[in-house]
């Protein structure tokens, strides 16, 4: 996400933690998969994930953007919406093909039994009312409850808002316990360390990616609590209306702030050295300790491999800038 790499040879720092840091941003992004990584380059898409024999499947796809095809959509804000929805149409095709990884050789050469788009339509779009249940209808009903007795707009969403990201610390920690999610975590941190040593310039080896730190300033962890703040504020001016008008305004809205919260984690991307913003984007960095753990040489092969796919065909270190429009990808 963000501009290209800078001719200047790029440096590295070490963390409180003792781990590397890289200074500059390369438009390559990606997401954790049932045993494999996706990696999101310019003009490409690729996963790689563990077969249940030991060995790596691969899978690169061209990358098709709708930001880069319609001027119209790249008005800030606008751009960022347009980005996550095809962030999320890709990450559902890697998720399809990672858990069709996982099917021994004879139930992978027959077509039924791999898991359709449609299935993983529904699974998806079940999951999405679902989230926008619980952090947006849930804590503006649960705070309607005690409407009169706040007895003012301002109280009504300062409460709403801690509820919210109450709701959201808690189901990421729950999520954080979880003993099935522990692999999906650490191939998560494994995408991290991966993009960190693109970014710093060095080659591509479990050894060298395993230095990094596990958290990335453009995580998607960091991007959703953005919105959970970014809602508070979002809100506000909406007074208290009729409790059906409250609902459909946090429905309503949702476009909007995921459009303010990708602006605001593009530009942190961008300028993660400055300190002002090492310090707001600071929370969101932590909270990546729930959803990333330290993964293995094996599952850092994985990472790697799935961006040697987008390597193989694309130059992300002399990216011209006509080459990046449309081009918005979370790590």
């Amino acid at each position: 996400m963000g501009a290209p790499p800078t001719a200047a040879a790029p440096t590295v720092e070490l963390d409180r933690a003792g781990q590397l840091v890289a200074d500059r941003d390369v438009p390559v992004g990606g997401q954790a998969v049932i045993e494999g990584v996706m990696m999101r380059g310019v003009s490409h898409w690729a996963v790689a994930a563990r077969r249940p024999d030991g060995t790596i499947a691969r899978t690169r796809e061209p990358l098709d953007s709708a930001l880069a095809r319609h001027r119209a959509l790249r008005v800030p804000v606008v751009r960022g919406f347009v980005a996550l929805c095809s962030s999320l149409a890709i990450g559902m095709k890697a998720l399809q093909i990672a858990t069709n990884a996982q099917l021994d050789d004879g139930e992978a050469s027959e077509e039924p039994q791999e898991i359709s788009r449609l299935a993983w339509a529904a699974t998806v779009g079940v999951a999405l009312a679902l989230a926008i249940v619980l952090f947006f209808v849930v804590p503006v009903a649960l705070t309607s409850l005690i409407k009169e007795q706040l007895g003012s707009a301002l109280l009504f969403w300062l409460v709403e808002g801690t509820v919210r990201t109450l709701l959201f610390l808690g189901y990421l920690f729950a999520l954080s316990r979880a003993r099935d999610m522990r692999r999906v975590f650490e191939y998560h941190g494994a995408e991290h360390k991966t993009i960190s040593c693109l970014e710093a310039g060095l080659p591509l080896t479990p050894e060298n990616a395993k230095r990094f730190s596990r958290l990335h300033p453009r995580c998607g962890t960091s991007f959703l609590l953005i919105v959970m703040i970014v809602a508070i504020f979002a809100f506000a001016p909406i007074g208290l209306p009729a409790w059906y008008w409250l609902v459909a305004t946090r429905i309503l809205g949702i476009p909007i702030i995921a459009g303010v919260s990708f602006e605001i984690i593009r530009f942190a991307g961008r300028h993660r050295t400055t300190p002002w913003v090492r310090a707001l984007m600071w929370p969101g960095m932590k909270l990546q300790l729930l959803t990333t753990r330290e993964p293995d040489v094996e599952e850092l092969a994985v990472a790697i491999a799935a961006l040697e796919e987008i390597l193989a065909v694309e130059d992300l270190g002399a990216v011209a800038p006509e080459e990046l429009v449309g081009v918005e990808v979370v790590a």
